[in-house]
């Protein structure tokens, strides 16, 4: 059954299987996020606006497309870290990331964004696409708060995330919900209302703009800082 308005779907998926599945489809992965996704990396990073000398993480690199687009951004001064659980991930992108020239200003991670590798306040920026709604509902405000640690006090957080806001009753969101149900392996995230989410987190809004794909999919791209105590 499709969950009623204000509510999310959850992930019934443990995380060896979520590797599974995306290793499988990493030989995939790289078309869609390289045709599919490029509105939608383009619109989010500008956003974000990245600067010369900064250090940036991305949190799930996928293929590597965006973590170049960082890794372009900050220039030679620069850093970008990118840190995801599938191993083929991570291998497609340093590939990416090396035939660009990009590697000595770029470290890889493979790990989990609910218990960060990183020391406290060591980013100007983190950024997430597609990524935040592949957590369990209960998992989303720990990685916020991994996120918060490792951010600079002046840091940003940029996401881009399915959006379930405003669109509850669309064909869409009721179809992505259905599979998600029916095989949550392979369609294991799900929209969310990524705004709320963010500022129950300790984040204060600062951008936000929606993405349509192809005329049906809605992307929330939303830019916030973290509040201070």
């Amino acid at each position: 059954m499709i969950n009623n308005q204000g509510e999310m779907l959850g992930v019934p998926v443990r995380l060896e299987d979520i590797k599974k599945s995306y290793g499988v489809m990493s030989r995939f992965y790289a078309l869609a996020e390289g045709i599919f996704e490029k509105g939608l990396r383009r619109k989010g990073l500008h956003l974000l606006s990245v600067t010369p000398g900064e250090v940036v993480l991305e949190v799930g690199v996928g293929t590597g497309y965006s973590l170049k687009e960082i890794a372009n951004f900050v220039g030679e001064n620069g850093k970008a870290h990118g840190i995801d659980v599938t191993p083929q991930m991570l291998e497609l992108t340093r590939k990416r990331l090396k035939k660009a020239g990009f590697m000595d200003r770029v470290e890889l991670y493979e790990g989990d964004a609910r218990r960060m590798p990183y020391q406290n306040g060591k980013f100007d920026a983190v950024y997430m696409a597609s990524t935040l709604e592949l957590f369990d509902t209960p998992d989303i405000p720990v990685v916020l708060n991994e996120v918060k640690k490792v951010l600079k006090p002046s840091g940003r957080l940029g996401v881009a995330s399915l959006t379930k806001e405003g669109r509850e009753g669309s064909l869409f969101i009721r179809f992505y919900e259905w599979l998600h149900q029916k095989i949550p392996k392979y369609a294991n995230c799900r929209p969310i209302y990524v705004e709320k989410l963010i500022e129950d987190a300790g984040y204060q809004i600062t951008k936000t703009e929606e993405f349509i794909l192809l005329k049906i999919a809605a992307w929330r791209i939303v830019v916030a800082k973290p509040l201070t105590d």
